[in-house]
């Protein structure tokens, strides 16, 4: 539960189902003041939104693509007292979701990637082979599920997203042995594919359980996690007023890979100062993070779920949005509504 200082509202909201990964310093970044209005773009157990609403007397928007993570937030919500709006949408459209909510510019934007410890815990879910359940993976109800995807995507498709999303050099076996079983039966359950897995990726005394790798490929291509995170990086962007701040945590090289890029902002290198003015562009935000920001020891023994957590942030300066190609910071993979389709 936390609690105020200096005379600031307090928020509390019940005990924290969660303690939300680097989460003073991403709060930090975002230099909270009396008056500012902030979105938490992945709302989860409201860890983030907490910790801001404490910081100032400001107000904040979360969001989140999980209906039942919108109808945990109720208690926050009473006890914010008029403070916090939650909206249930995916945080690609956090700038929609701002003007709806009646401001045209925010101060600050926070981005906790990846799953939440809430939806790993649910079996239900079937993000996680530590307790079997329906291969599900959505964050949200709509879509297909993993299920869904592991029985139409071609084994070809299939090693491509493991490998690429997943990062799991045995991909091709991986596939192969999946596209097998699938023919036999429907793999329909987080047991019996971890199962299939296992039997080709073998575990390393104190190493990840086998089908880490896999399970976070489908997680992420399910969801279409790193779509919608450059649109959330572009959204942010749009809606962050000069002077505004973006902190975001990532669990994924990939991810973290795509915030430092785009963070970063084209490429101007070999650019002359005679060049026209177009090409001469202010990049939309100045960088916060020389290297990301990471947990240490203490937090790491705390919350287990930080160790691969890295935070970049960034500051919106007065260039122009819209500035970067954000296709190319998207790996090569098809797309999930072709998959389905069998394309």
């Amino acid at each position: 539960m936390t609690g105020s200082d200096g005379g600031k509202p307090a928020v509390a909201g019940g005990l924290a189902r969660h303690i939300p990964v680097l989460g003073p310093a991403a709060i930090g970044f975002l230099n909270i003041k009396d008056g500012g209005v902030y979105i938490d773009g992945t709302f989860g157990a409201g860890g983030y939104t907490r910790l801001m609403l404490d910081a100032a007397d400001c107000k904040v928007v979360g969001i989140d693509r999980d209906q039942s993570a919108i109808a945990n937030g109720a208690d926050l919500v009473e006890s914010a007292k008029g403070r916090l709006e939650l909206v249930q949408s995916r945080f690609s459209a956090l700038d929609d979701v701002a003007r709806d909510c009646g401001y045209q510019s925010v101060d600050g934007v926070v981005l906790d990637l990846g799953v939440s410890s809430m939806q790993l815990d649910q079996a239900e879910r079937g993000f996680s082979f530590r307790n079997d359940g329906p291969l599900d993976m959505r964050m949200g109800t709509d879509g297909p599920s993993a299920a869904d995807v592991i029985a139409h995507i071609s084994d070809r498709d299939l090693a491509n997203v493991i490998f690429l999303l997943g990062e799991e050099r045995h991909s091709r076996a991986v596939a192969r042995a999946i596209v097998a079983e699938r023919q036999k039966k429907a793999i329909t359950t987080t047991a019996a594919l971890a199962d299939i897995v296992g039997r080709v990726v073998r575990a390393k005394p104190g190493a990840i359980h086998p089908a880490t790798r896999t399970f976070q490929a489908l997680r992420l291509f399910v969801n279409e996690e790193l779509n919608e995170l450059v649109a959330a990086l572009s959204a942010a962007e749009r809606i962050l007023r000069e002077g505004g701040r973006l902190s975001v945590v990532s669990f994924h090289s990939l991810e973290d890979r795509i915030v430092k890029t785009f963070l970063a902002g084209p490429d101007r290198k070999g650019i002359s100062r005679h060049a026209p003015e177009q090409d001469r562009r202010v990049a939309a935000f100045n960088v916060l993070t020389k290297k990301p920001a990471a947990p240490d020891e203490a937090e790491i023994e705390t919350n287990p779920r930080a160790r691969s957590a890295k935070l970049r942030a960034g500051e919106r300066s007065a260039g122009a949005a819209g500035q970067m190609d954000i296709e190319r910071l998207l790996p090569r993979l098809p797309s999930l509504i072709d998959v389905m389709r069998g394309r």
